[in-house]
């Protein structure tokens, strides 16, 4: 079991906890909030612990409320990420992925599947890109795409897991 670096969860007050924690779930401080309602003991200073809590209150949640969350999340080498609109913690993310490096062809082609992924599952391509490469990243999006919508779903929703267990680790 890891333990944070820079922080005790259970020590903080609701309003620190949800203020350190909003953002692990992109734009949806909700998963923080009921977190932090189910209670405040010594395991949640556990990095795995608490990304498990966090994970079953998302895969527990309502199917609006789950899209809600999946939508919040920006397109990989979309519009927000060209003109610097990510949070930090996404920016960092493909940053690291080497979106960022991206060929004019490689843009449009993300531009391409971003906006044919939309139409067919009405929200956004989701995949923790961390320790991926902008190559490896085109693959999958080529190769999701012609999945079922409820198999995408679900898929989305593990990917988001993932990436919350990846910013929980930096703290």
């Amino acid at each position: 079991m890891s333990r944070f670096q820079t922080l005790q969860p259970s020590s903080l007050s609701r309003d620190a906890f949800v203020k350190a924690f909003a953002d692990i779930y992109e734009h949806s401080p909700w998963v923080a909030e009921k977190a932090y309602d189910l209670g405040t003991d010594a395991s949640i200073d556990e990095i795995e612990t608490l990304h498990q809590r966090m994970s079953d209150i998302l895969l527990s949640a309502d199917h609006a409320s789950q899209l809600a969350l999946i939508n919040a999340h920006p397109d990989l080498a979309g519009k927000a990420a060209v003109q610097g609109e990510l949070t930090e913690a996404s920016t960092n993310e493909q940053a690291g992925a080497g979106i960022h490096q991206c060929t004019a062809e490689e843009f449009q082609r993300f531009t391409e599947l971003n906006d044919a992924y939309k139409a067919k599952f009405k929200f956004p391509f989701i995949m923790a890109v961390k320790g991926s490469n902008r190559h490896q990243i085109l693959a999958a999006f080529e190769t999701r795409i012609h999945n079922p919508v409820d198999t995408e779903f679900k898929c989305a929703l593990a990917e988001i897991n993932k990436i919350a267990l990846f910013r929980l680790l930096t703290l």
